[in-house]
């Protein structure tokens, strides 16, 4: 394989298809390997394209699940070894079928607790490109997808407000008909959650810092942005300023964007929101 991949940027090949753990070193998945080989060393989605998890989006949007706490997975060995297929938890499931791998495995005084998550770029993109297709069901998402990662891309605040809101405006009616789901906070953060992980960004969900969590934090080379999100009426930006969630990254030395977003649920849309740009100088 070396001979085959030589001149590779092999860091970035282990970005993509590497990460698979199996309470020891990482794998990379062969089946995408051989494929990468075969099609001229292109960076596409081979495993992940050869079925979509139609029953993981049924599950997701059954139970409401907020995706951020796919960020944060601790199960015990019991839990991942359930194969009760009419009552099983979500989180098992994606690790049984190669969504989720173990990252690192935890001694509690009530035995061993396994630390999930997604394995690589190939499976975090395309899941979430998935998932946010399915839950917002809109035409033109690759659109929707380029403009909102070039105003993240080129900070421009104004485009990404646009288009924001173009997201949720895109919305079919009728997805809601006999459905409350849109009236919960948790449904516009994981449209907006599964939307931006997909973009292939660094992201935190439910960010924890000595005063609370942050809904999103989203880390880029030159920026870091911090978002929050609430509905009918509450001030988003005004929470992360009160409580100060841009401290945790002051000592990264590089713009912090506070981004506020606020959600009308009789609307179906954004109502506001507010964003304010901090450049930290390290003190000599």
């Amino acid at each position: 394989f070396k001979e085959h991949l030589k001149g590779q940027n092999f860091e970035k090949l282990k970005e993509w298809y590497n990460g698979y753990k199996f309470l020891g070193e990482g794998v990379y998945n062969p089946f995408d390997i051989l494929l990468f080989i075969q099609k001229g060393f292109e960076y596409r989605n081979y495993w992940f394209s050869t079925a979509t998890p139609t029953f993981l989006l049924k599950i997701i949007e059954r139970n409401n699940y907020f995706l951020p706490n796919l960020e944060n997975i601790i199960q015990s060995e019991k839990l991942l070894n359930s194969f009760d297929v009419d009552n099983i938890e979500l989180e098992a499931l994606m690790w049984q079928t190669g969504y989720l791998t173990i990252t690192e495995t935890i001694k509690t005084p009530k035995g061993i607790r396994y630390r999930l998550d997604i394995p690589n770029q190939e499976v975090k993109i395309s899941l979430m490109e998935s998932i946010a297709d399915f839950m917002s069901k809109i035409q033109n998402s690759v659109i929707v997808n380029d403009n909102i990662l070039y105003a993240f891309i080129e900070h421009d605040m104004e485009k990404l407000e646009k288009n924001i809101k173009a997201l949720f405006a895109a919305i079919p009616y009728n997805l809601f008909t006999n459905n409350k789901m849109y009236e919960y906070e948790g449904y516009y953060v994981s449209v907006f959650y599964s939307y931006i992980k997909a973009l292939g960004f660094e992201m935190i969900g439910e960010d924890i810092t000595n005063k609370g969590r942050i809904d999103l934090t989203l880390k880029l080379e030159d920026a870091i942005y911090i978002i929050e999100f609430k509905t009918d009426g509450s001030s988003a930006l005004e929470q992360i300023k009160e409580k100060k969630y841009y401290e945790k990254y002051l000592a990264d030395n590089i713009p912090i964007y506070l981004i506020g977003i606020e959600f009308d649920t009789k609307e179906r849309n954004i109502s506001k929101i507010e964003q304010e740009k901090m450049v930290w100088k390290k003190q000599l």
